[in-house]
């Protein structure tokens, strides 16, 4: 490879035969290269605001935009790259743009813009935020419906979601279905055992203790499935009721509450996986894995505490007590006036919560005192991350 070939800065193609660049998004942005020059390591580019970098001839190929490697609707991946590129091609800037002619005939357009975006220099940054632990002055982003219902609301309630992991919206109209037509906004409705939307008040005859009046201590929803739902809505219809407080906590921050006081205890809950299982007439659904689990860099990734469907304790008897002293410290950290989150919902009020990291509960009610009614239904985290790129497009 010639690494001294001289940086082009002027148009060497006639444009009317210039290839098509490819439409991989049109969201590009960036400023124009100024200098493309072939490299011992690739081709070195250098853009307007003088951002450089080197990027592999086989990359290079291997992101070619053209129709013969991307499909021309889908724009999905049609090319391989099995073989190593012993020549290297010629190399051409048209309107700031790179334009490749492979030695085999084959042309590779790439938009500035895309390049500079992918770059390995430039900060991965995402409209999507990192979740964020509460802290002692957390209170859920409050947004209105009607402003929930504008591009810039939905926007703001998403990364608050994703965000906090916790989300209320207010003045909303008392009708029924209302959670589910605000969920199909953002993607479809992530069905269960329970029906893809449910109403939680008492009833006879239950099969869960959601719909009982009894208070329910902190808890997520279905640890007994592979992948338990990940946002939880529910819509307030009624709530005459007296009691039934609604109560939160943030498992990203109590995980770091067990990391400071006991690490022992939190390695025991995080590597040691135990049973789930609910069961009634028509359903047996069960699963194996820790209450905690943690990533590589020791960050909460899911909770399993829910005490309810929590299966007969299946370990070493030598590991049990162990077990039953940190699984009771968690307890006691969660439930603990520092870490919980209490108010009422009222009627028109819908809250929205990670069903893997905040856990929820509520405080006992009187059935007799008057009506409670709230109607639920749950989505994949992956759509509303979906949706907030969309919007922030625009936005």
């Amino acid at each position: 490879m010639n690494s001294a070939v001289q940086p082009i800065t002027t148009p060497t193609t006639n444009p009317a035969q210039a290839p098509e660049m490819g439409e991989l998004t049109p969201y590009h942005t960036g400023p124009a290269l100024t200098q493309a020059t072939l490299a011992p390591q690739g081709v070195a580019l250098e853009w307007q605001d003088g951002q450089q970098t080197t990027l592999p001839l086989l990359w290079l190929r291997d992101h070619c935009a053209c129709q013969a490697c991307r499909h021309p609707q889908t724009r999905e991946r049609l090319y391989l790259p099995l073989e190593a590129i012993s020549e290297p091609p010629s190399v051409t800037l048209l309107d700031g743009h790179l334009h490749l002619n492979w030695q085999d005939g084959h042309v590779s357009a790439f938009h500035s813009g895309w390049l500079y975006q992918r770059r390995p220099e430039a900060s991965l940054t995402s409209a999507v935020p990192s979740n964020t632990p509460w802290d002692d002055n957390f209170a859920p982003e409050r947004i209105r419906h009607s402003v929930f219902l504008t591009p810039q609301g939905e926007k703001a309630w998403l990364t608050a979601m994703l965000r906090d992991g916790l989300a209320l919206l207010t003045d909303g109209p008392l009708a029924e279905e209302e959670v589910s037509r605000l969920a199909e906004r953002i993607g479809p409705l992530r069905a269960t055992n329970f029906g893809a939307r449910f109403d939680v008040r008492s009833k006879p005859n239950p099969n869960n203790a959601a719909y009982t009046a009894v208070g329910l201590p902190l808890h997520i929803d279905l640890p007994n499935w592979r992948q338990p739902p990940d946002i939880q809505l529910l819509y307030c219809l009624q709530n005459e009721a007296s009691g039934g407080e609604s109560l939160f906590a943030d498992g990203a921050r109590v995980v770091e509450a067990l990391r400071k006081q006991d690490p022992a205890a939190l390695a025991i809950l995080s590597e040691t996986p135990i049973d789930f299982r609910f069961q009634d007439e028509s359903h047996d659904i069960s699963m194996r894995a820790p209450v905690i689990t943690l990533d590589s860099e020791g960050n909460l990734v899911e909770m399993r505490l829910n005490n309810w469907i929590r299966d007969a304790l299946h370990l070493p008897v030598e590991q049990m007590d162990a077990w039953y002293s940190a699984y009771a410290l968690l307890w006691k950290l969660f439930h603990s006036e520092a870490h919980q989150l209490e108010f009422s919902l009222r009627p028109g009020q819908m809250i929205a919560f990670d069903n893997r990291r905040v856990l929820h509960g509520r405080r006992e009610f009187d059935p007799n005192s008057g009506a409670r009614h709230l109607q639920g239904t749950y989505l994949d985290r992956d759509m509303l991350a979906s949706r907030l790129r969309v919007l922030a497009r625009n936005v």
